[in-house]
């Protein structure tokens, strides 16, 4: 189980990263011509798509409904419309990391699964995988 200051970091993380992607977002990927911005989005709306949860995810760029108290299209930290950090249960996270939509199917980063106990859990359990 993750510690406060594990999950802390790991939110830290996330910020330096989306900082430094939303520095670059106008830039365009080669060879794609596609901007970071718009990259930022579809992987996210990919996201959403996977865990079959709603949107728990956001590009760098939203429209102003959408941002921070409707101030600012910007999205460097990802946040709910109270600005809490979203959170994901294991099966959101294994459909995503999985990369199939399903926490019972490997595939993505583990196409042979992932091997921590949840993981196995998922993968072994028959009344689990809904069989």
């Amino acid at each position: 189980m993750a510690t406060p200051s594990s999950l802390c970091w790991l939110l830290g993380v996330d910020a330096v990263l989306r900082t430094m992607l939303y520095e670059k977002g106008e830039e365009k990927v080669d060879p794609y011509d596609i901007m970071v911005f718009e990259f930022t989005n579809m992987i996210s709306r990919l996201r959403n798509e996977l865990d079959k949860c709603g949107v728990k995810d956001e590009g760098l760029i939203v429209p102003l409904k959408h941002g921070a108290e409707s101030q600012t299209t910007s999205n460097v930290l990802l946040a709910d419309p109270d600005l809490l950090s979203y959170s994901r249960t294991p099966k959101e996270i294994m459909r995503i990391m999985y990369g199939t939509g399903d926490e019972h199917r490997p595939g993505g980063f583990f196409p042979k699964g992932a091997n921590g106990r949840i993981a196995r859990e998922y993968l072994n359990n028959n009344k689990l995988r809904g069989l």
